[in-house]
């Protein structure tokens, strides 16, 4: 009997850690940490480049609440979507599509960090930033994810809440909107654009499943690479611009030209005749490489 008892309790314990430690991991999931880390980086390089004196706690404090505003966000985007997510490859396996997680649980959960992180963003910096994170937040599910099924605008209207985290990042040392932080969430803006057309083209007929009015499924795939490009060229000049306001110094801007310019190289390989799933991949991969050294230039290039 003493040995039938210990074996029971073990076989009862093991299923239970088991589910406890899957429902973190769908918990998470749903909160898209790789896309969450870098908005968290993009904010932490607002805040670097700052003018003014922050102790590594505070910074760390301020991080995690714009981690748990941008998570929240993600989750309430999943939670919006998740009947249509079952639709395409590319998230036919996330955990609300596959009703994995209680959706009402997901939502109620969202609010409530939302406003958790609302709160402690405007506790830990000053009201201006918390309005900037509340607006972010808005813009993503409430304007952005539903303007996906109805008008191609969307890849536009989603690069606003996207390019806030760094002037976030800004205000939080600040307190008040200048040229500078503006600058950063321009630089952040214009690179989303041939961001989202690269991930668009790549995953083109996902998105025609999911019933989304993306460019290329609006305008032809041609004039779609023409407004590519376009951005992509922009975006030299914009990140320059923090040359001339004084916050970038010469390194910086020999890195940004060179970064700029292999972007744009990748993204013209595109206009030939017909490019391939592989170029669109390729452009997406370009994209990610292209922001995350430019902000690395931005940390090692202060004048």
């Amino acid at each position: 009997m003493l040995v039938d008892t210990r074996t029971t309790s073990i076989s009862v314990a093991e299923p239970s850690h088991a589910g406890l430690v899957q429902a973190l991991r769908d918990a998470a999931s749903i909160m898209k940490p790789r896309l969450s880390s870098l908005v968290v980086f993009t904010a932490a390089g607002g805040m670097w480049l700052a003018p003014g004196v922050l102790n590594a706690a505070e910074a760390v404090f301020i991080l995690l609440a714009i981690a748990l505003l941008v998570g929240a966000a993600n989750a309430t985007n999943c939670y919006l979507e998740r009947s249509v997510d079952a639709l395409m490859a590319r998230t036919e396996k996330r955990q609300l599509a596959l009703l994995r997680l209680d959706p009402n649980t997901v939502i109620a959960a969202a609010s409530a960090s939302a406003v958790i992180a609302v709160a402690l963003i405007g506790f830990l910096t000053n009201v201006l930033t918390a309005g900037l994170g509340a607006l972010a937040f808005a813009s993503y599910v409430a304007a952005y994810t539903p303007l996906k099924r109805s008008s191609s605008l969307a890849v536009f209207v989603g690069a606003v809440p996207g390019a806030i985290p760094p002037l976030m990042g800004w205000t939080a040392i600040t307190g008040r909107l200048d040229l500078e932080g503006l600058a950063l969430f321009a630089i952040l803006f214009v690179w989303q654009v041939p961001h989202f057309i690269a991930i668009a083209l790549y995953r083109n007929d996902d998105y025609a499943r999911g019933g989304f009015k993306t460019l290329p499924l609006v305008l032809s795939e041609d004039a779609t690479k023409v407004v590519m490009i376009i951005f992509t060229f922009a975006l030299t000049p914009v990140a320059l611009s923090l040359v001339p306001l004084g916050i970038e110094g010469p390194i910086y801007a020999i890195l940004a030209i060179v970064l700029g310019a292999g972007f744009l190289a990748v993204n013209l390989m595109g206009l030939a005749a017909r490019a391939s799933t592989r170029w669109a991949r390729a452009s997406l991969h370009a994209s990610l490489l292209y922001i995350t050294f430019l902000f690395i230039a931005l940390g090692v290039g202060v004048r």
